[in-house]
C-alpha cells in the first residue's frame, strides 16, 4: 500500500505563491499517476493537476492551467504543485492521490488547507 502526506498549505493574499508537497511511502512502485485535486466548502472535490510517474506528463485543469505547475522528484517520492498567481476562489482543501495503470485513484492524503485572502 502507499501513503501520502501533504503539507506546504497555508494562507496567503491573492497574486501570492504557495508550493504544496506530497511524500509518498510504501509500494510506491506500483504508482502509475499522481494527482492533485481540491475541496472548497459547500462543493464538490475537483480535479486540480496530475503527472505520470515515469513520463513526466502532465494535464491541468482549465481554471489553473498556465498559474500552477505540477512536478515530481522521483528520487525523494514527493510531487510537488507550485500555485502561482493565486485567487479567492482557489481557497479549499488540497489532497494528493496515487493510482495504478489502468484503475482510479484509490489512496489519498489527509488533505492541506490552502486559504487566499484578498
Amino acid at each position: 500500500q502507499v501513503q501520502l502526506v501533504e503539507s506546504g498549505g497555508g494562507l496567503v493574499q491573492a497574486g501570492g505563491s504557495l508550493r504544496l508537497s506530497c511524500a509518498a511511502s510504501g509500494r510506491t512502485f506500483s504508482t502509475y499517476r499522481m494527482g492533485w485535486f481540491r475541496q472548497a466548502p459547500g462543493k464538490e472535490r475537483e480535479f486540480v493537476a496530475r503527472i505520470i510517474w515515469y513520463t513526466g506528463t502532465t494535464l491541468y485543469a482549465d481554471s489553473v492551467k498556465g498559474r500552477f505547475t505540477i512536478s515530481r522528484d522521483n528520487a525523494k517520492n514527493t510531487v510537488y504543485l507550485q500555485m502561482n498567481s493565486l485567487k479567492v476562489e482557489d481557497t479549499a482543501v488540497y489532497y494528493c492521490a496515487s493510482a495504478r495503470a489502468g484503475a482510479e485513484y484509490d489512496v489519498w492524503g489527509q488533505g492541506t488547507q490552502v486559504t487566499v485572502s484578498s
